[in-house]
């Protein structure tokens, strides 16, 4: 059901494991280098998909109105990831705004069959008030866990993610996963969703290095975020995904 998607082979034959990424047409480049860092690391097949509002709306699976606490456009299309998916298998939503260091092929092996979905479990507050190009910055009970999802897609909890249930339910209920109960929420190391400004490198500790860098405030793509945490690894990225994208 992709509407474009990337996907790149080893050679094997075993069918692409899907990464749905959120798309915000203010943060083009930032997918885009997201798309590449994943692509470029994974040594299995992989389909990496943006969920772009826009279509989805077109397609009539999105519908509802954006409200002044919504910083992004896939605030909620996030939870179309299963339907989606035509709930099928397993599939990673994650936002545009990470960066990858690690072999994707690392987080699918975490999966777990017993789960419905599994993420980063973050204990998170931020300090700031604004984020990004100065949208709000909502604080709220299990913030940053839907920011990147390993959803078991045909898991009957899943199903009750209907477009209908999407546009209708409350950013509580969807952000929060209260469709499902808490013991079939899986646990995903930091390392794979590690928020700039919150968590930490320890010295000597390989374990703690970031394999997904997540620019949760801002990304060196805005201005008032260049010098950033990590910055300077997303700029080299940058840089590495001009000249492949000169040279095709």
């Amino acid at each position: 059901m992709s509407v474009e998607s990337a996907v790149i082979s080893n050679g094997d034959l075993e069918k692409p494991f899907r990464i749905f990424v959120g798309y915000d047409a203010r943060e083009d480049v930032a997918y885009e280098v997201c798309r590449y860092s994943i692509l470029k690391r994974s040594s299995i097949p992989v389909e990496v998909i943006p969920i772009k509002q826009s279509e989805l709306r077109k397609k009539n699976y999105f519908w509802r109105e954006r409200n002044k606490l919504e910083s992004t456009e896939f605030s909620f299309t996030r939870f179309l990831t299963p339907f989606l998916a035509d709930y099928d298998g397993w599939a990673v939503f994650v936002d545009c705004d990470f960066l990858y260091l690690g072999d994707i092929k690392e987080l699918r092996d975490l999966i777990d069959e017993k789960y419905a979905l599994m993420c980063v479990q973050h204990d998170y507050a931020p300090k700031e008030s604004t984020k990004m190009d100065g949208a709000v910055q909502t604080v709220y009970p299990r913030k940053n866990w839907s920011s990147m999802v390993l959803y078991n897609c045909g898991h009957r909890k899943n199903k009750i993610l209907t477009p209908e249930v999407v546009n209708r339910e409350s950013g509580a209920y969807l952000h929060r996963f209260q469709w499902v109960e808490d013991d079939e929420i899986g646990s995903v190391p930091f390392v794979w969703n590690f928020l700039v400004g919150h968590n930490r490198v320890v010295e000597g500790d390989p374990s703690s290095y970031p394999k997904a860098i997540h620019y949760t405030c801002g990304g060196p793509w805005f201005e008032g975020w260049r010098d950033c945490e990590f910055g300077d690894l997303w700029r080299k990225e940058l840089e590495e995904y001009e000249k492949v994208k000169e040279k095709k």
